[in-house]
């Protein structure tokens, strides 16, 4: 694999929207125009693009134009597909990355804002033999683990992951068929790791992603959350090998353990394994899927 040199990169900063807050998108495009603007000359070429799962548009002809304007005037490009059906989020990913050629691509969320030298860290981040990188999340950062002198991570977040176009495409994208919003990210990393490269967090690559504790100091999961995340707790523990771990997770669902969501996942996970529909399991020896705790990776105290 060549070697991709911060000063050779072209990059497409990719969002997924659905009904999101018209005024968060314009501030999170004016975020990445700033933030590539100070890349210190790492950016060959770059893009934003927008791909809306929306029931109805977002963006009018009039909008489309003025952030198309505002994103030239700074140096990149702007594209905006409106899919016309809900893909979910690595399903709008996968649609949307075929639209443009680059070196890399960041996946970003459309409630996230990167900092004036988000993208230099990243790109700086992206060495030779990494796959995957992501950034600290502020002001409630994902406490997986990290290595603190080389970053390397056992997943990286989707709310602000970098990766190479090759090695998006030589996986496939993201599996869309088995995680349709919740847990895509850890099973493109693991996937990412499986073929050798590396998965890294980069703490100076800051981005704020809007979330917010309630008044005990608690993250209220949405109704979304809780089913697609108990969903994803199955299919993950399935592709990676981890029959015991689908018992188990199964046996507390059944008890009602996880609520409406953990029986209705269930009933989901069940239905496709009778129509022979589950994903293949990969990493029979266990070389990268992390389960731990209930979580994906080891949490930093």
């Amino acid at each position: 694999m060549a070697d991709l040199t911060p000063r050779a990169a072209s990059l497409v900063v990719q969002s997924i929207v659905y009904g999101n807050p018209v005024a968060d998108i314009i501030r999170a495009v004016r975020a990445v125009a700033n933030s590539a603007a100070h890349t210190d000359g790492a950016l060959s070429a770059w893009q934003v693009a927008i791909g809306d799962c929306s029931p109805a548009p977002l963006l009018d002809d009039a909008l489309i134009a003025s952030l198309t304007t505002e994103v030239v005037a700074a140096g990149g490009t702007f594209r905006y597909e409106f899919f016309d059906e809900n893909l979910g989020h690595g399903g709008g990913h996968n649609r949307l990355e075929p639209g443009a050629e680059s070196d890399l691509i960041f996946i970003l969320n459309p409630d996230a804002l990167v900092g004036p030298d988000t993208l230099r860290e990243l790109l700086a981040g992206m060495a030779d033999g990494v796959g995957a990188a992501d950034g600290r999340q502020l002001p409630l950062d994902h406490p997986k683990y990290y290595e603190p002198d080389t970053g390397d991570a056992s997943w990286a977040s989707g709310a602000c992951l970098m990766t190479r176009r090759e090695t998006y495409r030589a996986l496939g994208g993201f599996d869309h068929d088995s995680f349709f919003l919740y847990g895509d990210d850890v099973d493109y990393s693991w996937r990412v790791r499986l073929r050798g490269l590396r998965v890294i967090h980069v703490p100076a690559a800051r981005v704020f992603h809007d979330k917010r504790l309630d008044v005990a100091g608690v993250l209220p999961p949405s109704d979304a959350e809780r089913y697609y995340s108990a969903e994803s707790a199955l299919m993950l523990a399935h592709k990676y090998s981890r029959p015991k771990i689908v018992s188990s997770i199964s046996a507390v669902f059944t008890r009602g353990g996880a609520g409406e969501a953990g029986t209705a996942a269930l009933a989901e996970y069940e239905r496709r394994r009778g129509l022979g529909i589950l994903p293949t399991p990969l990493d029979s020896d266990h070389r990268v899927g992390q389960f731990i705790k209930g979580n994906y990776a080891r949490h930093r105290q």
